[in-house]
């Protein structure tokens, strides 16, 4: 998903555009990887000193609610990202140390389940998680 898109969904859910939440959107677009709502509210300190951790939180929230944003925890935070462009079905590979995200192709839940009888799966998450060559020792 790019920026434009995000903000065209937030107008249809009619929700107002600010220039807050487009920074904030220009920022996770632009690093292309996991982040903390403390690490969002760094980068966007310069251009708005009186923001506050809480008002980077609803936002971030807000926008995992209308599915602009992914979500995931590592070590007690929750950090997010931009959704994935396309409707391919995939999962991903995150480093730990600098959240950098890597995706795969393939679903572990066929080869698991296949389609579990009397169960009808309407979700699922899967996530790998290691350390990505660059932050490598």
């Amino acid at each position: 998903m790019n920026v434009s898109e995000a903000l065209a969904i937030l107008k249809e859910k009619g929700f107002k555009y600010t220039d807050k939440r487009e920074l904030l959107l220009n920022i996770l677009a632009q690093e292309g990887r996991y982040l903390s709502a403390k690490a969002v509210l760094e980068q966007m300190k310069a251009s708005f000193p009186q923001l506050s951790v809480d008002t980077v939180y609803r936002n971030l929230t807000l926008l995992h609610e209308l599915d602009i944003l992914e979500a995931t925890e590592l070590n007690g935070e929750r950090l997010y990202r931009m959704v994935c462009a396309g409707d391919d079905h995939h999962h991903h590979l995150i480093c730990t140390e600098c959240g950098k995200t890597k995706k795969i192709d393939i679903c572990p839940m066929h080869a698991m389940f296949g389609r579990p009888e009397g169960f009808q799966i309407t979700g699922h998450k899967f996530e790998i998680y290691g350390v990505c060559d660059g932050c490598a020792p």
